[in-house]
């Protein structure tokens, strides 16, 4: 077990000593920053937005380059091992090569856990500062915009955030394991991080586009529940009638058969090759 922790250890020092760490986190406090300043010079005047509301719009809008930089992160633990050759360096050591793929898919996770805390406590004090503590507005718990997007009008601005954080963060979970699973498996972070984009970008279009055929078995795609803050005010989507147990249900169906596939591939690889 101390072996195995230490494995995770390392593959977190490759990621947070990566010179790399320190242009995502400038530019994701850098976007909360400048969308925060605009907000609040626009908002000045009237003083009707709090820290909540203003948190909550931002992640919706931004977020996305969060589970970027954590699919950037993912897909290079396995892809740059290959590409430099220090994968056979690697697997010449006492360890089993479940044990080291394991350890790069849980620093990739908590790597993409770290992105997303610190986007929520930046944009938490960034927008106390402006609008809580400079402003001083009032806040208006279950109203405004942080009710209508998560639907609730009797939970707190912070229990409707939390709701909100962890269904973006399992969205995030899913999208990692996507490119983790392509970049072990085609040995190519361009393919894992350009999939990416594609479920960041495309996606809402996708689904647009889905709807219009009335088939059954479309529920069952990935695509249709790799956006979870549909269900932010409740368990029944609004949108489509379906609930969150549901699309959780197909999700780890579809998680389950992701890992066992990375697994399999890269236990059989031969590195030679």
């Amino acid at each position: 077990m101390v072996d195995f922790l230490n494995l995770v250890r390392n593959e977190n020092m490759k990621m947070f000593r990566a010179p790399r760490l320190f242009v995502m986190l400038g530019i994701v406090i850098g976007l909360i920053f400048v969308v925060s300043i605009i907000w609040f010079s626009y908002d000045y005047g009237s003083l009707t937005s709090d820290m909540w509301e203003v948190t909550l719009v931002e992640t919706s809008v931004l977020f996305w380059v969060v589970t970027i930089f954590a699919v950037i992160a993912a897909s290079g633990t396995v892809a740059e091992e290959f590409s430099s050759g220090t994968i056979k360096l690697l697997l010449i050591r006492p360890w089993s090569r479940s044990k080291i793929l394991m350890s790069k898919y849980i620093a990739s996770l908590l790597f993409a856990l770290f992105m997303t805390l610190v986007f929520l406590l930046a944009a938490l004090l960034i927008n106390w500062i402006l609008f809580d503590l400079i402003g001083n507005a009032q806040s208006s718990a279950g109203s405004g915009f942080g009710s209508a997007l998560v639907g609730g009008g009797e939970e707190s601005d912070a229990a409707l955030i939390t709701r909100y954080y962890l269904l973006t963060f399992l969205n995030t979970v899913m999208t990692v394991t996507i490119s983790f699973m392509l970049s072990t498996i085609f040995r190519s972070n361009v393919l894992a991080i350009a999939m990416a984009l594609f479920i960041e970008i495309v996606l809402n279009n996708l689904l647009q586009l889905l709807q219009l055929f009335d088939k059954k078995w479309i529920d069952y795609l990935i695509f249709v529940h790799l956006n979870l803050t549909k269900y932010a005010g409740g368990n029944v989507s609004a949108t489509d009638g379906m609930t969150l147990g549901f699309s959780l249900s197909v999700l780890a169906v579809y998680y389950v058969v992701f890992i066992a596939l990375t697994w399999y591939i890269f236990n059989k690889r031969d590195v030679a090759s």
